[in-house]
């Protein structure tokens, strides 16, 4: 394990009075077996802790291609120029070898569908490991580094930049390295235990990154990832810099430390004598961060409780005898320090708020016992102009060390990952990992998903129906067009099945209300309209649908949109389309293969109580729908008929013992090569009648059909999980 997290990339030392050395490619520096870090990179002399190393002669380059380097205390390497020289025959082979990890995956400009991302397998207890042996001082200043474990990111990642909070190491987002360094390029700060530089001095270092990496890539954006003090030191770097295009994420912001519950104990601790000290990091540790919730990182929701017990009682036993180290993180001298350190951070930060331009995103915990960060988030969204917060109410002041929360999941979810000024829904998208998948299907709609069982069928191209997706093409351009049942039920399951079975994301797009922010609070926690853009969903506009289907997506259309999703009493499985085409001509041109689909059970879940006609009979709830509707954006004319500028509102429901959902794909309908003929409206309005058609069609095949179901009851269902496998597909009628 020592070993291990000795091994980082690490960046140019930015770092006053360091010579900078720009790299063209980054340098991996590893403990040796005989202690010594070796460097796998063709050498150019370079600053060592502020002393220019000797000028190599040319002719010496060859022989010193693979010398070891040592930087800082051994535990710190330094990037150097790659030369683009050839190597000699008999080195040659040699060099490949060694530079291969390098060039592997290097010209990668996408994910893969279920990517792994790495969470759970590094916890705390690794983070204590880490810190152990990066916390002896060498006499340096403050440096950055890059994590091995973040390796190599996308083809034009941003950088991202991690500046952490009381305990200084840098080791902060080690749950997250792997995660988020294969999208960003990772440089994490590091404050050696006995360094005194004043935030002024701190500030300017990361303001010199900022302009630098700024000067180099100036239409990329760049990240600030503040934990707690590092969250001043974020804002603080931001208002100063408000022409930069910046992207600050705070988690926790000590910008509240004037109303710390740590106030109080400050004489305390100046007093306490040197031998007692050893107890405050153990109390801090429960001070700052929940230990449960910290040792249940990589503990499967899945498997029996009994085990999970087991596993956190080995976890917590594991953690206890590294909690020593936190005595040489934060000894008596760093720790009275770094709490006044705090102080003049919070107060710069504060002092300097209106002047941010940055795009700013809070996390903040609801346990957190250190700071009010609930508190906080609600000022900050005031105070700055462009903040969001998301909150979770389960965690305490370490949020990012805690289980649950992924970092990358938090900034798919809001929108915040972007590689240019401006975000794009299409080219930024990041797929879904598999730890998104299990988390967002069995823990987020987990009793939804259980309690419908939905089943699908699909129509294969001589008109045969049979179980499964097999009828519906898996390589795109396919626009999927289908009835939106009430409140979008339908969705879920749909989604699931398609990466379950085809390893196919299907992207759906949706009312731009959903992405507009206008429902967020400061106490908004990360919920499910995240989670869909998480699951690729998009804004309902012609660009979007356009650019979906150029890159041979999946897209999923609702023409009905608003108007069907939220129908009033009695128009259940009443298909309510506009009355031009919207999308046939689209298709056309990318010849695109449209399916028409219908989905029925809505009826089996819920029972109606109030639609929008009811509510509006009701004093002070109807003015709250029309003052909401008048924020929200109108996204047809009149000449969409029916589904004109539907009112949106929150249809009044009430569960039912669950039935079935059933979804039928109908034929493929294939666009290819009638381009010329669909661009006639005639033709292309009798083609939008027949998919319209096939949509109804399908919904009355499936309301006769599911009453041959012999599973169609929720109780016949949990019998036949008793008598067969949990996991086991629940058959249904047969078609």
């Amino acid at each position: 394990m020592a070993s291990s997290f000795a091994n980082f990339l690490v960046s140019p030392p930015l770092v006053p009075g360091l010579e900078l050395v720009r790299p063209r490619r980054r340098v991996l520096a590893r403990n040796a077996p005989g202690g010594g870090d070796q460097a796998v990179s063709l050498l150019e002399p370079v600053a060592l802790n502020g002393t220019p190393p000797a000028p190599t002669p040319v002719a010496d380059k060859e022989e010193r291609s693979f010398e070891s380097v040592v930087g800082g205390n051994g535990r710190f390497g330094l990037a150097f120029e790659v030369e683009k020289e050839r190597l000699p025959a008999s080195k040659e082979k040699k060099g490949k070898e060694q530079l291969r990890r390098f060039d592997d995956g290097m010209g990668v400009d996408k994910l893969e569908i279920l990517w792994d991302d790495g969470y759970g397998s590094m916890t705390i207890k690794d983070y204590l490991d880490a810190s152990k042996e990066i916390l002896k001082p060498d006499g340096g200043p403050p440096r950055w580094f890059c994590p091995i474990e973040c390796g190599q990111p996308l083809k034009d990642s941003p950088v991202l930049l991690f500046l952490p909070g009381l305990d200084g190491m840098g080791m902060g987002l080690i749950l997250h390295h792997k995660a988020l360094g294969r999208v960003f390029e990772v440089r994490c700060l590091h404050i050696p235990v006995q360094d005194r530089t004043p935030f002024e001095g701190l500030m300017k270092l990361v303001e010199e990154t900022v302009r630098l990496e700024h000067a180099t890539s100036p239409k990329k954006p760049i990240y600030l990832v503040g934990d707690s003090f590092g969250g001043c030191l974020a804002l603080a770097v931001a208002s100063r810099n408000p022409s930069i295009d910046l992207v600050v994420i705070l988690a926790n912001p000590a910008t509240s430390f004037g109303r710390s519950q740590l106030q109080p104990l400050l004489p305390v601790l100046e007093a306490l004598p040197d031998e007692l000290h050893f107890t405050i990091p153990y109390l801090l540790s429960f001070v700052m961060g929940d230990p449960m919730k910290m040792a249940m990182v990589n503990i499967d929701d899945k498997i029996p409780p009994r085990l999970q017990l087991e596993q956190l009682s080995g976890n917590l036993t594991a953690l206890l005898p590294r909690l020593s180290t936190l005595s040489g993180i934060i000894p008596k001298g760093t720790l009275l320090w770094k709490l006044n350190l705090f102080k003049s951070a919070a107060s710069y930060a504060n002092s300097r708020l209106h002047a941010i331009r940055a795009e700013v995103l809070v996390l903040t915990s609801g346990k957190d016992n250190m700071i009010p960060s609930r508190e906080e988030g609600q000022r900050l969204v005031k105070s700055i102009r462009n903040c969001r917060v998301r909150h979770f109410k389960d965690n305490g002041h370490t949020l990012l060390m805690e289980e649950g929360i992924n970092l990358l999941t938090v900034i798919k979810g809001t929108r915040t990952y972007r590689r240019s000024r401006r975000h794009d829904d299409i080219s930024d998208f990041l797929p879904p990992s598999m730890w998104e998948f299990k988390t967002g299907f069995e823990q987020i709609i987990g009793l939804l998903r259980y309690a419908c069982s939905s089943v699908l069928y699909s129509t294969l191209e001589d008109g045969t129906i049979v179980k499964g997706l097999s009828g519906v093409p898996s390589k795109g351009p396919v626009l999927l067009v289908g009835y939106h049942m009430l409140m979008g039920f339908e969705l879920y399951s749909l989604v699931e099945e398609f990466l379950r079975e085809k390893n196919v994301l299907v992207r759906g797009v949706a009312h731009p209300e959903l992405f507009m922010g206008n429902v967020d609070s400061p106490t908004s926690e990360f919920s499910l309209p995240d989670w869909f853009k998480v699951f690729g969903a998009v804004p309902v506009t012609a660009s979007n649908l356009y650019k979906l289907l150029a890159t041979n997506s999946h897209a999923l259309l609702y023409p009905g949109g608003a108007r069907e999703a939220l129908h009033y009493k009695g128009e259940e499985y009443k298909v309510i389309w506009p009355d031009q085409p919207e999308f046939v001509r689209m298709a056309a041109r990318f010849g695109a293969t449209i399916v028409p689909f219908g989905a029925v059970g809505e009826d089996d879940i819920v029972e109606y109580v109030l639609d929008y006609n009811d509510m509006m009979k009701i004093p002070f709830l109807n003015d709250y729908i029309r003052e909401f509707n008048q924020k929200t954006i109108r996204m047809r004319d009149s000449g969409s008929g029916e589904v004109a500028n539907q009112p949106l509102f929150l249809p009044g429901i009430l569960p039912k013992v669950p039935g079935r959902m059933y979804y039928l794909f109908g034929k493929p309908i294939e666009t290819g090569g009638k381009e010329k003929i669909l661009m006639d409206k005639k033709n292309a309005s009798e083609l939008y009648l027949q998919i319209k058609s096939e949509v109804e069609r399908g919904m009355a095949y499936l309301l006769k059909k599911r009453k041959e179901d012999p599973y169609r009851n929720i109780f016949d269902r949990v019998t036949y999980r008793v008598l067969h496998s949990p996991s086991n597909e629940i058959p249904g009628f047969k078609p």
